[in-house]
């Protein structure tokens, strides 16, 4: 065989097996399938003991994460004069329910006691368009300081910003699904809360 046409039959061989290999690993990294069992957001590690805890709301009322067992839940942590990161979030699972065509129960953790008021927090439901939809839940900081610990999260502080996350809490109330809110999509959380059962 002319060595011309040996290196052209070899060039062809090896941008087939390129070809190939490519095809199977972005086979293997569809977003659908990146946790291993079909969520968008990413699986929590098996063995976190249910964190419950106990609460009041904007309007006063207390709530517990144990009375919503047997639905999902999503908790996240915010703080009522945020300008970017919190709006952005609620805006996120405002279109996320949306999209689903129903409300799921959404809790929101103070990580600032101090200027998270029942006025302010009713406030920043209000120009978030989840009055009724999402609840804002505040305390004392030794209240909240074990439900930080429990759940991983900074809360805000002069010199640096709280953790940004969404979780997901099953209907056993075990955690399931996290989202760094750097990462969040409505339509991801959408899916992830139907793959939880949380369809209408």
């Amino acid at each position: 065989m002319p060595a011309r046409a040996r290196l052209t039959l070899l060039l062809t061989a090896s941008l087939v097996l390129v070809a190939a290999l490519a095809i199977v690993v972005f086979a293997g990294s569809g977003g659908h399938e990146r946790s291993g069992k079909g969520f968008e957001g990413s699986l929590r590690p098996e063995g976190i003991p249910p964190a419950d805890f106990s609460l009041r709301d904007q309007d006063g009322r207390t709530v517990s994460l144990a009375a919503y067992r047997g639905r999902p839940v999503i908790l996240t942590f915010m703080y009522s004069t945020c300008k970017d990161t919190c709006p952005l979030t609620a805006q996120q699972i405002r279109i996320a329910m949306d999209d689903l065509g129903h409300d799921v129960p959404a809790l929101a953790v103070s990580v600032d006691p101090a200027n998270d008021t029942e006025l302010n927090a009713k406030r920043f439901l209000l120009q978030q368009h989840l009055s009724g939809r999402m609840r804002f839940l505040m305390g004392s900081r030794a209240q909240l300081q074990p439900i930080w610990k429990a759940y991983g999260i900074e809360p805000q502080g002069k010199k640096f910003d709280h953790s940004a996350y969404v979780l997901l809490i099953d209907a056993r109330g075990v955690q399931r699904i996290g989202w760094p809110v750097s990462q969040l999509t409505p339509e991801g959380l959408a899916h992830d809360l139907r793959l939880l059962g949380a369809a209408a």
